[in-house]
């Protein structure tokens, strides 16, 4: 299959998110060429914040996947060369005590989109960003986990994750669409204060402003493999460039440690001494605890490597939650 380079214009949705913006951010930063296009709900708040650098390079759509009608005026009008599929409600813990609703949003809101473009008569690449969850608790013998893996959620988030899947595989092999699924393993992401990472250096950042006494965590023991969230972006770039329809691609990075072994990262670039404690309310009723990926199917067909260091990745989380914080002061 030959690679698919003359992109000219993409549709991002959920591009006001965590994970959409920094997309929007790379693709305007690198891709001057290429017309970018967002749908966001209209009473998202995140636009003014996570899009302030590139507000001038895009254009926002109101419209919500869950009505059928504003989805489906977006497509036919935009008429995209290529979408990524980004929006979802993707907070793991969460969604053990909304099921209903991450349900229902991810998968009736990916059914809506993928209708929306059969029925608008397009053909573009459709990039599904889908999450390791769906592997959920792995036997140890898989792992690094490959994209051969059997998926086993262990919550209604990854359940709902599965369920996208398995919806760009039918429509795939029923119409054609050309459809490519990714799992993103963890990664650093400033933007999204509930991913552990992100909550321990905003915590971190309070207690040295005084602002909080000490530093409340879940569960220590699960072991990640880590990149940097625009590492990540990068590689959902190439995947529509180079990657093939039909087809699962792991993405992910290659520093692996446990949740507790990275706090203790960040407690060691503290300014002031940091108290830990262990939340109850931060434990899921049950939780993935080995999320190690094999990439080389993804990196064959892309090429791709992280180009930002663990340590680089760290100080920009803390940076981001240090400036955060001292606006909070004000």
């Amino acid at each position: 299959m030959k690679d698919n380079l003359n992109i000219k214009k993409i549709l991002i949705t959920g591009i006001t998110g965590s994970g959409g913006s920094y997309l929007a951010e790379h693709i305007v930063q690198n891709h001057p060429g290429v017309e970018v296009h967002g749908i966001a709900r209209w009473h998202s708040t995140s636009l003014a914040n996570n899009l302030s650098a590139v507000s001038e390079h895009v254009v926002i759509h109101e419209s919500d996947l869950n009505d059928f009608g504003s989805i489906f005026s977006v497509v036919r009008d935009v008429r995209p060369d290529a979408i990524f599929h980004l929006a979802a409600y993707a907070n793991v813990r969460a969604s053990f005590i909304t099921p209903q609703t991450v349900l229902s949003n991810n998968i009736i809101g990916t059914n809506n989109l993928f209708e929306a473009i059969r029925l608008a008569g397009i053909d573009p690449i459709v990039l599904l960003c889908s999450s390791s969850e769906v592997y959920g608790q792995v036997d140890p013998k898989n792992v690094p986990i490959t994209e051969e893996c059997p998926t086993n959620p262990s919550s209604p988030y990854a359940v709902s994750k599965v369920a996208q899947d398995f919806l760009g595989w039918s429509y795939f092999v029923s119409y054609n669409m050309k459809i490519i699924r990714t799992r993103a393993f963890a990664y650093l992401n400033p933007r999204r204060s509930d991913l552990f990472a992100s909550s321990f250096a905003r915590q971190v950042a309070r207690i040295e402003a005084g602002l909080q006494k000490e530093l409340l965590h879940g569960n220590l023991d699960s072991v990640r493999t880590i990149v940097d969230v625009r590492d990540i972006m990068e590689a959902y770039w190439l995947t529509v460039l180079h990657c093939k329809p039909g087809s699962i691609y792991n993405i992910g990075g290659t520093k692996t440690l446990s949740v507790g072994e990275f706090l203790q990262l960040l407690i060691k670039k503290a300014k002031v001494s940091i108290p830990t404690r262990l939340d109850h309310g931060l434990l899921r009723p049950s939780d993935v605890t080995l999320q190690i990926p094999c990439t080389d199917k993804f990196i064959a067909a892309t090429g791709w490597k992280p180009k930002y260091s663990f340590e680089e990745s760290i100080d920009s989380l803390l940076l981001y939650w240090r400036a955060s914080v001292a606006r909070e002061r004000f």
